[in-house]
């Protein structure tokens, strides 16, 4: 069915730049939305539109106006159809308004592999529904079952004709997380429960810590947060080796939690020993991007850096934006890189969570400002885990990553251990 768009003449509006009244050029701006580029490059005349121009708008409109009907297909107006053939088509209306578009996506798409997906079945199934990266998460699993993936993906590019998966290895970062648990514990509003830095600790009310500086890097009235804000504890008062808390959200406590200290980050070096076994596995297999958690500073960054240079190799840095501290070093810390990764999990965690969607348009700004590569990641389609469609937040929330300039998004659980 032809496509028809009906304007009124009487409705006045500044909110659009003047165009001319030819119908190429209205099918133009009707076909085309505004795009993230268009407000960056503003100010060096590529859009002439005002910037200021979408706070004054003025709209009257009169009941009685006449409506004008601008052909935008060579159905509505075969005289038209040499005037659009410019015009880019965003779908093939002769399969209906679902099907398959006729340009190539530009925005990636990186797939973490997991117990879900580590099959030569599901990694050519991903593959071929469009993943252009697969991830390796270190913070699960062994050497030998990320050989195992790496080999598939590389078995799968050396038969595909056009579509090349590259390979992102994950570091684990310096992470705290909880101890070992006989079985989960759960922890009701108001109840007092004790993490200590003495091992293997796992009782009804208290429970070890991995991290030996813990105690050092907390104060009394300081917010403890479990896997990213899942529960969250009061620290009350602290010894020597423990801290002792109060329950102020409950939830069911599992083994090997993450915790996070809201607005603060752990005194950690950004790569660890394991880390650096990571890496090194990384050089071996010939990986083509790491992404380094909790980066603080640029001089994480030039380390890693002189060690691949060193190794003779040309391994991309992205550098994870997941820490309190790296915020006031955005911009050394991106131009030392090749690209960030907006991680909003952790990044939510430390930080007040309504500020992340702030900081997410920001970081992506300065990548793109610099050609730098940008990924947006954390509960893009959490809730697909375990249901088969996502929710409209979830698709609001990838489309705005799109339009604001986002390089790729990320699937984290949603492909690693999802239904």
């Amino acid at each position: 069915m032809a496509q028809i768009v009906a304007t009124t003449r009487s409705i006045q509006s500044t909110l659009l730049c003047p165009t001319s009244g030819s119908a190429n050029e209205r099918a133009r701006n009707l076909l085309k939305p505004p795009t993230f580029s268009s407000k960056v490059f503003s100010s060096n005349g590529i859009n002439k539109c005002p910037q200021d121009a979408f706070r004054s708008c003025r709209i009257n409109a009169r009941k009685s106006a006449s409506v004008e009907v601008i052909p935008v297909s060579a159905e509505d107006d075969p005289k038209i159809e040499e005037q659009l053939r410019g015009v880019p088509q965003l779908l093939d209306a002769s399969n209906g308004m679902w099907s398959k578009p006729t340009f190539r996506r530009k925005t990636k798409i990186v797939c973490t592999i997991g117990p879900s997906t580590n099959t030569k079945e599901m990694i050519w199934k991903l593959a071929e529904a469009g993943m252009n990266v697969a991830r390796l998460n270190m913070s699960h699993g062994d050497h030998a079952s990320h050989q195992k993936v790496i080999d598939l993906v590389k078995e799968y590019n050396a038969q595909a004709k056009d579509n090349v998966i590259a390979i992102m290895l994950d570091t684990k970062g310096p992470e705290v997380r909880s101890g070992d648990l006989p079985q989960p514990i759960m922890l009701s509003t108001g109840q007092e429960f004790t993490f200590t830095i003495q091992r293997g600790v796992g009782t009804a009310d208290c429970v070890s810590v991995n991290y030996d500086d813990f105690v050092n890097d907390v104060e009394p009235g300081d917010m403890l947060l479990v896997d990213g804000g899942m529960m969250s504890l009061m620290v009350k008062s602290k010894t020597e080796d423990s801290v002792k808390c109060e329950v102020v959200d409950g939830g069911e406590l599992k083994s090997r939690r993450h915790l996070n200290v809201r607005g603060k980050s752990a005194t950690l070096p950004s790569i660890t020993e394991k880390d650096w076994d990571d890496i090194k596995f990384g050089v071996d297999n010939q990986v083509d991007f790491y992404a380094v958690s909790f980066v603080k500073s640029a001089e994480v960054v030039h380390e890693l850096k002189n060690y691949l240079k060193n190794s003779g190799t040309d391994i991309h840095v992205i550098v994870k934006i997941e820490s309190a501290d790296s915020i006031p070093n955005l911009h050394s810390i991106i131009t030392a890189s090749d690209g960030a990764m907006v991680a909003r999990g952790d990044l939510g965690a430390e930080l007040p969570i309504e500020e992340v969607p702030l900081l997410q348009e920001e970081i992506i700004n300065l990548c793109r400002s610099m050609g730098k590569a940008v990924i947006v990641a954390t509960n893009m389609l959490e809730s697909m885990i375990v249901h088969p469609t996502p929710t409209r937040a979830e698709v609001s929330d990838i489309a705005i990553a799109v339009r604001e300039g986002s390089d790729a998004i990320m699937l984290s659980g949603e492909t690693a251990h999802g239904k």
